[in-house]
């Protein structure tokens, strides 16, 4: 029960089986108080995921810029670099491989218009006190100025309201998301759509695998050239870490092991104390590709119409949103979701299979993480080693 409890990766299974299994025999009269609490859920979701960009953005904006100088600029350019070559990754192979792999089930599904449904039977609305987008500018602009004041009362502020955002996060969301989760599922095979959903999971989900092995593959051929090292040979010494990511589905947890096997790989301590734990934090190519290519998914199934152009606004803000992510599983797509409804009109069933999706691929979403920011401590190792 206890391993039940923690396994955020079993729940989500269990709570999408079940959903499926049950939406079948059970009454309307019952499957509509799961639809209440689903719509309560999602207003709930809705009301936080501003508050959640703001204190989760504003506190870590403010502790990197606190930490000058030109290795944290180069890390963050390579580790954003990083992040947004998944993301174009991500988009070119999904509208590459989509349309054939998705045929059959496109068009077939509008989670937006359905004739049968359960309804909840009352709804509660509370909205948010600011729309996504201010929220992100912001909090762009003040964490900006609060990383320019040392010890103040807004940085306690921020410190302390990040503590608290967590904590919501941690013992409210993640553990109620398997319900919303069953809720959706339960309410989709009612309609009748749930079988063309578990397909389009299936599917995709072996070929983002494929995008994370070659993701991977790119990081460290880059690495292995700049640094003029085997590129086979590190990406063996890394492996503990990638192994460690799928089990504990967390980056910040990965960290000591992700340490030492980077060291392996002949980076200096110094710079390797210094890279790893701040990629743990900013470098998310391995979730980044998974959202992108998870997105387009939905969008095609649904003839949602997306072009090249809005997908490399949202990947350029999501690399910075997702700097926020806090390190427990899951802790990535809460931290984009705000993204994912403002830039590209995702609706609450959408959010939903979004997470669901997310985080059915998140353990080897986080290895790809952790094992990526050996990549990058040994191209930073190249051009600082000698200095640091």
């Amino acid at each position: 029960m206890h391993k039940l409890k923690d396994n955020l990766l079993l729940q989500v299974i269990i709570a999408i089986s079940s959903g499926t299994v049950l939406g079948l025999i059970i009454p309307e009269s019952i499957g509509r108080i799961f639809a209440t609490f689903n719509d309560f859920f999602s207003e709930l979701l809705n009301f936080l995921i501003p508050l959640i960009i703001i204190g989760l953005i504003v506190p870590s904006i403010g502790r990197l810029g606190q930490t000058a100088g030109k290795l944290l600029l180069t890390t963050l350019s390579i580790a954003y670099g990083s992040t947004i070559m998944a993301g174009l990754l991500g988009y070119g192979s999904a509208v590459s491989l989509f349309p054939s792999l998705l045929e059959n089930q496109t068009g077939k599904i509008s989670l937006a218009e359905n004739g049968k449904e359960l309804l909840p039977y009352f709804s509660i609305e509370f909205p948010p006190f600011f729309d996504v987008m201010p929220a992100l500018i912001f909090s762009f602009l003040f964490g900006i100025g609060l990383s320019k004041l040392k010890n103040s009362v807004f940085e306690k502020f921020a410190d302390d309201f990040e503590s608290i955002i967590t904590f919501l996060i941690q013992t409210v969301i993640i553990p109620l998301l398997p319900l919303f989760i069953f809720g959706i599922f339960l309410n989709m095979t009612y309609s009748g759509q749930v079988m063309v959903i578990l397909n389009v999971f299936l599917k995709i989900i072996g070929v983002i695998f494929v995008m994370h092995v070659l993701l991977l593959a790119i990081q460290f051929i880059t690495a292995g050239v700049i640094a003029k090292k085997n590129p086979l040979g590190l990406i063996k010494n890394m492996m503990p870490a990638y192994f460690t990511a799928l089990g504990t589905q967390s980056s910040a947890a990965t960290i000591p092991v992700t340490l030492e096997q980077t060291k392996k790989n002949g980076v200096d301590p110094e710079i390797a104390s210094f890279a790893v734990p701040l990629c743990a934090t900013i470098h998310l190519s391995g979730s980044m590709i998974k959202i992108v290519m998870c997105c387009i998914a939905l969008m095609m199934i649904q003839n949602m119409p997306f072009d090249f152009i809005q997908f490399l606004g949202f990947i350029m803000m999501l690399g910075v949103a997702m700097v926020a992510a806090p390190g427990v599983p899951g802790g990535a797509i809460m931290a984009a979701i705000g993204i994912i409804a403002s830039m590209l009109g995702f609706s609450a069933e959408n959010q939903a299979l979004m997470i669901a999706l997310y985080i059915a691929m998140d353990s080897f979403g986080t290895a790809g993480n952790v094992t990526g920011d050996g990549a990058i401590a040994v191209i930073l190792n190249r051009f600082f080693g000698n200095k640091a």
